[in-house]
């Protein structure tokens, strides 16, 4: 029995996270495989803020600021569920 057997690669669980940010807070508003759907994700989160501007300032929320970073599935806090298009919601950012 002198066989070589291989094994399948290990999947890579990184992951790309879209991540609201508003002062010292940080939260993972969503999460995608890829890193282009990532982008295009907080293309559409900062439209969203720019129409709402107004709004915003009404309410005296700040702005949310958007990025993307890779995150691994085992980072993601337990619990998590995506964030509005805001990032806020009754007055209070998630």
């Amino acid at each position: 029995m002198s066989e070589v057997i291989s094994l399948p690669r290990a999947r890579d669980d990184t992951m790309w996270a879209v991540i609201a940010s508003v002062g010292r807070n940080s939260r993972v508003a969503n999460i995608y495989a890829s890193r282009a759907a990532a982008l295009e994700d907080r293309s559409w989160r900062e439209q969203q803020v720019d129409a709402h501007a107004g709004f915003l300032s009404s309410c005296r929320q700040p702005p949310p600021r958007y990025s993307v970073a890779p995150m691994r599935r085992a980072d993601l806090p337990r619990g998590w569920k995506p964030l509005p298009a805001l990032g806020f919601l009754r007055g209070q950012f998630f």
